[in-house]
């Protein structure tokens, strides 16, 4: 699953719950571990599956709900750009994530000597000079949130392959004005190619009256 895919199921769950309620909820739920035999949350993680189960229960108003759902969650910015866009976070579980990343020192250290080039991890610990227990953790805090993704594989000297790591994000903007925080992120293309959520969903909201998801 893609950097992006683990950021949006944190959140996705919870945001179907208030959209269908929680009765229908459990219908989904229940049809869900029928045919693949996964909840909900798992289900968010492999969207697809959930996808399916959305249009057998809703049929063609199954785009209208997952549009309300992305909006609650993110908003696609309209682009010139073709392979991706700018990203609006309105989920203030998802925007605390970002900025608990971002505003660890350590952790923006690490997500900083990977913005450019992907890096094993014992190269990302060397170049942030963090400590190896410490650093080892909050690599995979980050691995985990999805602000770090897998990047290809290097051999090593004795023939080991090991995963290297890219930020999930190439940019992040953060905008405080009137005591509300406003975060605007641009995936990188890697992380876009990869996501099946912006594939299934995006694509279909992209360009909309609106240009948002």
């Amino acid at each position: 699953m893609s950097g992006l895919d683990t950021l949006i199921a944190q959140t996705f769950g919870n945001t179907l719950k208030t959209i269908l309620g929680e009765k229908i909820l459990y219908k989904v739920q229940d049809r869900l571990f029928e045919k693949y035999g996964i909840t909900v949350s798992e289900a968010t993680k492999d969207f697809q599956k959930l996808d399916s189960i959305l249009k057998e229960l809703f049929g063609s108003k199954t785009d209208v709900i997952e549009r309300q759902i992305m909006r609650k969650i993110v908003i696609l910015e309209e682009s010139k750009r073709k392979d991706r866009n700018w990203i609006t976070i309105e989920d203030m579980a998802l925007a605390k994530v970002i900025l608990e990343s971002i505003g660890d020192y350590d952790k923006k250290n690490i997500l900083n000597t990977v913005l450019d080039e992907p890096r094993i991890i014992s190269d990302i610990l060397n170049v942030s000079s963090i400590p190896q227990t410490s650093g080892y953790r909050k690599i995979n805090a980050l691995i985990h949130d999805g602000m770090l993704i897998p990047y290809g594989m290097v051999s090593m000297y004795d023939g080991k392959k090991v995963t290297k790591y890219k930020s999930v994000f190439e940019s992040i903007v953060i905008k405080i004005e009137k005591n509300k925080v406003t975060i605007r992120v641009l995936p990188t293309i890697e992380a876009m190619e990869k996501s099946t959520i912006m594939k299934l969903v995006g694509s279909r909201f992209q360009y909309d009256n609106i240009h948002c998801m």
